[in-house]
């Protein structure tokens, strides 16, 4: 990717980010649940999500399991968590966690020389653990707090500090490196695609048993993501999330 063409990316997911937190400050009311103090614009950017998915994702989704082989879908899962392996070893090391970062790094060695460039897991295989850890949860290792909840357009359930972890996520992303638009580009859906597949049975259950989708997903997401911190911080060297 040519530098002008990433500074831009990152100035539009920039302006994204304080878009979002712009209008979600002027919907906050005095009867806001305390971590969801946005309630009212975030639940109308679920509502829109919600279409979307329902609209054009999860049909996709769908049809793409029931299409496409299961040795095919494990392969094409495999390839995108190897390429997470590799970030997850530099936050890893960003967090000071060196067994995590060695873990990773050498998943991602064996898998990419010997797994036909991650389509095969043989570290997991041969036993090799995998811990996923993105830079919200490094944020939250080395004491940045949460914040208020947000939930962004497309991308879902977030926070104000995880929110700001995305956009470095992104960036950092192996196919941001890629400079073939076209390939890039549909590298992208076929890993949406992937991930929602991945979750179809999960939305199912949400909708036969949550009253209030939203509510439900919220607090899951939250608790989760602080799950997540503090399993960090016992691992580490004591540092606070902050929350």
């Amino acid at each position: 990717m040519n530098p002008v063409s990433c500074v831009s990316r990152r100035l539009q997911l920039a302006f994204l980010a304080g878009l979002t937190a712009l209008l979600a400050g002027c919907a906050t009311g005095p009867d806001a649940n305390p971590r969801d103090p946005l309630e009212p614009f975030n639940r109308g950017v679920y509502r829109f999500n919600d279409a979307v998915d329902t609209a054009v994702v999860k049909p996709v989704a769908t049809a793409y399991v029931e299409v496409t082989p299961q040795p095919v879908r494990t392969g094409v899962n495999n390839f995108f968590s190897n390429l997470g392996d590799l970030w997850s070893t530099f936050n890893a090391l960003f967090q000071l966690r060196p067994k995590e970062a060695g873990e990773n790094l050498m998943r991602f060695s064996v898998n990419t020389v010997f797994g036909l460039g991650g389509v095969l897991d043989i570290a997991s295989e041969a036993g090799i653990p995998r811990t996923k850890i993105d830079f919200g949860q490094t944020l939250g290792r080395w004491g940045v707090p949460s914040g208020p909840y947000v939930v962004l357009p497309f991308l879902g359930p977030s926070s104000v500090r995880d929110t700001g972890g995305l956009v470095v996520d992104l960036a950092a992303d192996p196919l941001n490196q890629l400079d073939n638009k076209a390939n890039r580009n549909a590298l992208w859906a076929l890993e949406v695609v992937d991930i929602r597949a991945g979750l179809l049975g999960a939305s199912n259950v949400l909708e036969e048993a949550a009253l209030d989708k939203y509510s439900f997903t919220r607090d899951l997401y939250l608790n989760r993501r602080q799950s997540q911190v503090d399993r960090m911080i016992d691992k580490g060297i004591g540092i606070g999330d902050g929350e």
